[in-house]
């Protein structure tokens, strides 16, 4: 698997950006603005950054990158369209070869670039096979829009299905302490040589918030001895389950504010003790 930006396999990044809730409103303000908030990313270290079609704002992430987009592994998805209810739960999938072909234009013109290094398929189609699907994201390869292909939101069937088709790069799949199901696509992915993109490492902001479980209970208890956060010691536990997996794993927060953003990256250097790591797996079986 080989990258033609600062991504390799050899050294991959250690933490993505998420860039979902990028948003017009926080053009200016010192904590939101897109443009310092991609900038700040890069100068710590940061090189993949990730968005969708579905999100709405590519455009958005298309000018805050500006002149550093040799400097990042951009990302995209699609397939996901919303309905005309504007309801959260109002969405369709379109993974047909045609749609491929459309989506990509879009996404490049919105984004301002003239290829993407990681297209997802983000999530599978009940109607369209995935084979159908890959052949025509292969085909973008091939006319050199995009690097690398990716899934987000599938199987182990459908992983194999897909890699059988054209070689898979990466994976990105949900991965926080509850949210464990990706767990048992590791095996797969370390032998098809895949990376796992570990999205929404902070349960969406489930394991931050004061509900009253064990597991947040847990978090809370361990960042108060250490003086961090929360969303510190979540984090730094997918860092900790990265680690040992034999797959390459890269965890994406998702983040507007550069506050938040550097609060995330020094979740990196934190090292959970072995104590800590049985309290916070005790506390998740818990919980669930």
């Amino acid at each position: 698997m080989t990258y033609a930006t600062p991504w390799t396999k050899d050294i991959p990044p250690v933490q993505g950006l998420g860039l979902m809730r990028l948003r017009d409103d926080g053009w200016g303000d010192p904590d939101r603005d897109p443009g310092r908030l991609v900038r700040t990313a890069i100068d710590a270290g940061v090189t993949l950054l990730d968005t969708a079609e579905m999100y709405g704002n590519e455009a958005i992430v298309g000018r805050a990158l500006g002149s550093h987009r040799a400097q990042v592994t951009l990302c995209s998805k699609f397939s996901v369209y919303w309905g005309e209810s504007g309801s959260f739960d109002d969405w369709s999938v379109k993974a047909d070869s045609q749609t491929v072909h459309t989506a990509i234009g879009g996404t490049l013109d919105r984004l301002g670039v003239d290829h993407l290094d990681i297209y997802y398929l983000h999530h599978r189609s009940a109607d369209t096979p995935i084979e159908e699907t890959v052949t025509a994201m292969a085909e973008l390869k091939q006319a050199g829009k995009i690097r690398h292909l990716g899934l987000s939101n599938v199987t182990a069937e459908d992983v194999r299905r897909a890699n059988a088709i054209h070689p898979i790069a990466v994976v990105q799949q949900q991965w926080s302490l509850d949210h464990r199901e990706v767990e048992s696509l590791l095996p797969i992915l370390a032998e098809l040589d895949i990376a796992l993109i570990g999205h929404s490492p902070l349960g969406h902001g489930s394991l931050t918030r004061s509900y009253d479980t064990p597991l947040v209970e847990a978090l809370a208890s361990i960042a108060s001895n250490r003086g961090t956060s929360s969303g510190q010691i979540a984090l730094a536990w997918v860092h900790h389950r990265g680690n040992q997996t034999e797959a390459t794993v890269v965890p994406l927060p998702g983040t507007s504010r550069i506050t938040h953003l550097l609060t995330n990256l020094a979740a990196a250097q934190l090292i959970l003790d072995n104590s800590e790591i049985e309290q916070l797996e005790t506390a998740a079986q818990i919980s669930t």
